[in-house]
């Protein structure tokens, strides 16, 4: 979400990884990028490159279980993409450092309405988005936490709201806008006690199945 959920005009549903400060440089992904990124192992290793920084094939591959030759041709293939790139000054020849590109990725899936070829990967791409969301609240909840985090995080929903498409996509932006005005600036140094806090907003319409 992929990266993840991310800014596109209402109505149009827009999904993606990333909610990310206004002076990143925004990247709508086309077709063939999203064909470079839909696929599970990929999009595992671009959310751990994302989430704890640069890493290298041979780290990647003992936190995922893979061979090392086969993260490295995944790693060269999100390179392609312009996903990643190498962290220059860093490593060895054989031995190379690889970080998230910094950009505020946009997949707005009414791209992808009238292209029969693509549906196949945006298909691929939000299936492995979601468990990807889903892993994060298992994670969360499994973990041990100190007292001070305990009551702090929310798992929360409401489903009392009926809105028109123009309503979900203005609630959209404005949670956006809150995101954003609680993310820090790049360079800025994060309190002491600071850690690293997911949010993820998921907010969508249904067809109403029986009842009144």
């Amino acid at each position: 979400m992929a990266d993840t959920p991310a800014p596109a005009s209402a109505p149009e549903p827009a999904t993606g990884p990333v909610f990310a400060p206004g002076d990143k440089p925004v990247r709508r992904i086309d077709a063939r990028s999203l064909r470079g990124l839909a696929h599970p192992l990929r999009m595992q290793i671009l959310e751990l490159l994302n989430l704890d920084g640069p890493a290298t094939a041979t780290g990647l591959s003992e936190r995922l279980g893979e061979k090392t030759g086969t993260v490295s041709w995944h790693l060269r293939h999100l390179a392609e993409h312009g996903y990643i790139e190498e962290e220059t000054g860093r490593g060895t020849r054989r031995e190379r450092w690889w970080r998230v590109v910094q950009s505020t990725r946009v997949l707005n899936t009414g791209d992808f309405r009238d292209s029969p070829q693509a549906r196949g990967a945006l298909s691929v791409y939000m299936h492995e988005l979601v468990q990807q969301y889903y892993n994060r609240v298992t994670d969360y909840l499994n973990d041990d936490w100190p007292e001070e985090w305990r009551n702090v995080g929310t798992l929360s929903d409401w489903s009392d709201l009926r809105l028109t498409p123009a309503q979900l996509g203005a609630l959209n932006a404005e949670l956006r806008e809150v995101v954003a005005r609680h993310t820090p600036a790049p360079g800025t140094e994060p309190g002491p006690d600071a850690l690293p806090v997911i949010v993820q907003l998921q907010s969508f319409p249904r067809h109403p199945r029986g009842g009144a």
